[in-house]
């Protein structure tokens, strides 16, 4: 595996490999690692020449500076993992490769910056509105302000993406269709823990009582993909605000049943074409997001 800093040597060296017809698959992370970002280098392995993982945990999705303070940075261990995945390629910048002075300093501008939207408007109508981004303001401006300039600077024919941040990938898709980006976006399923648990980075800073606690954020999506054919929608909401109305050290931000094309709550099944059922929950200082798409 080669190891960039840089942004110029990086793109350099995949011009080369491009320069003969090889096809590259790009999996965008912040580090971190678990077996959910090794399943997308396995699955970019599958369909592409060869594989770039980025690291890099990007300052301007964070709303709460508490948060990216303690957002876990494990470059070592994140190695190791790569290396047996046989990720060809790891591009680990520093914020300054990234970033001007300026980008930092004014975190509004990351959607009207001409500079890496060519000249055009991203608009996202309500996707970056409801559930994540009613929660985190401004967190969709910064998540896709960094994956535009590191698909710039990779160039990558496919880039490959988890289920578990389904908003975010609603957010990626619209982004490359709007910029009019040649890249494939993939999704990728979520991988989870023997208990059920999606696999997160921040899983790591759960005590080991809240650990014990977060297996039922799973079993009640699934318990809901079983009954919701029998059920209404305001019944299944009840389903879950109940079992939390318990004591419970878990707090639920919020649970929608949403169209999986707009990400718009929805009512009635019958409104929609397919549906998601998505959760968001605190545990402290944690929050964990989790989904399962219902049909």
């Amino acid at each position: 595996m080669i190891i960039f800093n840089s942004v110029e040597k990086l793109k350099n060296h995949l011009d080369n490999l491009r320069n003969n017809h090889k096809t590259i698959g790009f999996a965008p992370t912040m580090g971190a690692l678990h077996q959910g970002h090794i399943s997308l280098i396995s699955i970019a392995k599958e369909q592409c020449d060869l594989v770039v993982c980025s690291i890099f945990v990007n300052p301007t999705q964070f709303d709460d500076s508490v948060d990216l303070k303690k957002y876990p940075r494990t470059l070592e261990a994140d190695l190791e993992l790569l290396k047996v995945a046989n990720c060809d390629i790891l591009f680990a910048p520093e914020i300054p490769e990234i970033y001007s002075e300026k980008e930092l300093n004014d975190k509004k501008n990351h959607i009207e910056d001409k500079t890496w939207t060519c000249g055009k408007t991203i608009d996202f109508g309500l996707l970056d509105k409801v559930m994540e981004g009613a929660h985190r303001p401004g967190h969709f401006n910064g998540v896709a302000q960094v994956v535009s300039k590191l698909f710039r600077i990779v160039n990558p024919n496919k880039a490959f993406f988890g289920q578990k941040d389904y908003q975010q990938l609603s957010i990626i898709k619209s982004m490359v269709k709007q910029l009019e980006m040649p890249i494939e976006i993939i999704t990728c399923p979520i991988i989870r823990e023997a208990d059920g648990l999606a696999m997160s980075s921040r899983n790591r800073r759960l005590t080991e009582e809240e650990r014990k606690e977060v297996p039922s954020i799973s079993k009640l999506l699934f318990f809901i993909k079983e009954i919701y054919q029998t059920h209404p929608i305001n019944q299944l909401k009840e389903v879950v605000a109940n079992y939390y109305a318990k004591e419970s050290m878990i707090h639920v931000e919020y649970f929608e049943i949403v169209d999986s094309e707009t990400l718009l709550s929805i009512t009635d099944f019958k409104n929609s074409k397919s549906a998601v059922a998505c959760i968001a929950v605190k545990l402290n200082s944690v929050r964990l997001i989790d989904n399962v798409i219902l049909y």
